[in-house]
């Protein structure tokens, strides 16, 4: 998962406001849009999560933890008194069935996908994605190229300077949901720089 977070202030920390959350040993949320409203959905997911593991004592399956998160976010669209939640979010996680990848939105609808996207640039991200041979690529692969697309939906001239924020949960994290390594970080801003300029001068 990758989330280009904007840098609203040159004061601000790097790594702090965080968009992307670990929901259990397996599982992660990406969150675009209100950053408030997803801390609270990413609460609540940890919550069920949690509450799985001490019923059943194993590991929620990533299917059952979309389901539930999304029947929570449906819950805010039925009442008046409720204000429906500003923010979408993407769950990755990995279980007995293999890596997955589920898209809740605010209305309260959860789909699987092989790529996803949300956010103020999410159909040209999308459309990027559509691109890509996904069964065919590692992991490794998968950061770098998410990176290029991130940058290359960002717009320059409308949008400020935004932190790269990127996890991961595969084989090579030991099936744990982890921030991608510093060292692969940066490599994968590097191409996606490279490619970036390659672009402009194209």
């Amino acid at each position: 998962m990758g989330v280009e977070k904007l840098i609203t202030s040159k004061m601000m920390l790097p790594g702090s406001n965080r968009r992307i959350h670990s929901v259990h040993r397996h599982s992660g949320m990406a969150v675009a849009g209100l950053a408030a409203d997803g801390r609270q959905i990413v609460a609540r997911a940890k919550s069920e999560a949690t509450n799985y593991d001490s019923v059943y004592g194993e590991a929620v399956p990533v299917k059952e933890l979309a389901g539930r998160v999304a029947n929570y976010v449906h819950l805010c669209t039925l009442y008046w008194w409720l204000r429906p939640f500003g923010c979408g979010v993407i769950l990755g996680g990995y279980d007995r069935d293999g890596p997955q990848l589920y898209m809740i939105e605010p209305s309260g609808i959860s789909y699987r996908y092989f790529g996803a996207a949300i956010g103020k640039g999410k159909q040209a991200a999308k459309t990027e994605i559509e691109k890509l041979k996904l069964s065919e690529m590692t992991c490794r692969e998968g950061v770098i190229e998410v990176a290029k697309i991130i940058y290359k939906v960002h717009d320059e001239a409308k949008d400020k300077a935004f932190e790269l924020e990127m996890s991961w949960v595969c084989d090579e994290s030991k099936r744990q949901h982890e921030k991608v390594p510093d060292n692969l970080l940066e490599e994968a801003k590097t191409a996606a720089r490279v490619a970036l300029e390659e672009m402009d001068a194209d």
